[in-house]
């Protein structure tokens, strides 16, 4: 075990905000690679094994720093896919967080549709926009910004 630690270490520099990085091969989508037994394992899994113990069944690794080639065990916790989805940077995580819509209604039970795949749709908007179409099937006028 101390060979591997060792091996490991090897690897690491200090980096930025106190990370961690990783010298050695990283793979295209940021995350460090290392080998254990001839078998490529992702370096920050093995840095929190190595330091921590065992992953958690069903857990993924967050990096609190977000920089995917950090292995430091302080930046690195162990939550759900979901978790760690939300906790991001990506159109997705900014959706989820959102608490009004853009007119600035509260998503709320009362108020919110969720469709089958997961989107939300705010009620007050959307009998607005039925409202626009009427109005404009009325007057003869196509809709096309509905």
């Amino acid at each position: 075990m101390r060979e591997l630690t060792d091996r490991f270490l090897d690897k690491v520099a200090p980096g930025p905000l106190g990370c961690w990085d990783w010298t050695a091969h990283v793979k295209p989508n940021g995350y460090g690679q290392f080998k254990i037994s001839g078998r490529p394992q992702y370096a920050h899994r093995v840095a929190y094994e190595l330091t921590r113990g065992r992953i958690p069944h069903g857990l993924v690794i967050d990096h609190l720093c977000r920089r995917r080639h950090c292995v430091n065990p302080d930046h690195l916790e162990p939550v759900t896919t979901r978790t760690n989805i939300r906790r991001g940077i990506s159109p997705a995580a900014r959706r989820a967080r959102q608490t009004h819509c853009a007119r600035g209604h509260r998503f709320n039970r009362a108020n919110t549709y969720v469709a089958p795949n997961g989107t939300r749709h705010c009620r007050p908007c959307a009998a607005l926009r039925a409202r626009a179409r009427a109005r404009a099937r009325r007057q003869g006028v196509s809709c096309a910004a509905s």
